[in-house]
């Protein structure tokens, strides 16, 4: 799939010493959902303003659909919109006048239709003549959404974008991502709902420390550092893992009433076989067999605590 981003020998330092990244490589693919997960602090923020062009780098290069985001600078930032964590916007200004306006910022001729298409996309069109500060904390979102998509990006940043923003609302914002990305736009989202970038991403960036420590698809990654947990309730109540089970991975439950058994979930499945059949030679009888999946909230934590 062709690269729309380049991130090349990506650095930041601040001028306090503060080391925000250091040496980012990554490579974004044109139309796809790209989700760059990582713990309060670790750099995604500012990776996202040096490619927005609100934060200069300390060295390294961004390129956009071939445009260098410095030398061309115009043209790379065209191609992005930008929706950030914070609410800002003209709290005095209609919603239809801000998004007008933010059209116009980037050269763009008017076209009272095209701004038509996106506040309704974004449920906002019965607000058009609303003043922002009258709108609730969701419709102040869903204007900064408008407000990044009305120039006709190639490449939308989504900061936090379901922060502070009720259940249905989540919902619907969702929906408008997939409909850009059926679209042709290409969406970098950072969230810390952690569930929707397992249901929305294509691939999984992880960063930590100011490094970026893993870029995987998503369900590559889900296959190859994913888990299952196999409960196995017992019909009577053991003291202690039975003998001759050590090279299995097993707990014993507090109550003693199950066995818990951890695998690797691209693993032989003919262990759990072999686990069941010695555990019924040796006299031990189940009454209920139940597993769990690691899901990618897992995988994270695992893989941020494992670099700490």
């Amino acid at each position: 799939m062709q690269t729309i981003l380049s991130i090349a020998n990506l650095s930041k330092t601040y001028a306090t010493g503060f080391k925000a990244l250091k040496n980012i490589n990554l490579d974004i693919r044109r139309g796809e959902i790209f989700a760059l997960l990582g713990p309060n602090g670790a750099g995604k923020t500012t990776l996202i303003g040096i490619v927005c062009g609100i934060v200069n780098a300390s060295s390294g290069t961004v390129t956009v659909d071939g445009h260098d985001h410095v030398r061309d600078y115009r043209a790379a930032r065209s191609l992005i919109g930008l929706v950030p964590q914070e609410l800002h916007t003209d709290a005095f200004e209609s919603v239809w006048a801000t998004t007008t306006f933010s059209r116009g910022l980037f050269g763009k001729p008017a076209n009272p239709a095209y701004v038509e298409q996106v506040l309704r996309d974004v449920s906002l069109w019965d607000k058009r003549d609303s003043k922002i500060m009258t709108l609730s904390g969701g419709m102040k979102r869903r204007v900064l959404i408008a407000k990044a998509l009305v120039h006709e990006p190639q490449i939308l940043f989504l900061d936090e974008p379901t922060a502070g923003v009720d259940v249905e609302l989540r919902k619907d914002m969702w929906e408008v991502v997939r409909k850009l990305r059926a679209s042709g736009v290409t969406i970098i989202l950072t969230t810390h709902y952690i569930e929707e970038a397992e249901l929305m991403a294509d691939r999984v960036g992880v960063i930590n420390k100011d490094e970026l420590i893993l870029v995987e698809d998503k369900i590559e990654l889900m296959h190859k550092l994913g888990k299952k947990q196999m409960t196995l309730e017992l019909q009577q109540k053991l003291g202690a893992v039975p003998a001759g089970l050590e090279g299995y991975d097993l707990e014993l439950s507090a109550d003693g009433h199950a066995l818990i058994y951890t695998y690797e979930a691209q693993g032989d499945r003919r262990g759990v076989t072999r686990l069941i059949e010695e555990l019924l030679r040796q006299g031990i009888r189940l009454k209920d067999i139940h597993t769990t999946q690691s899901s990618l909230e897992d995988i994270f934590v695992d893989l941020v605590r494992s670099e700490t």
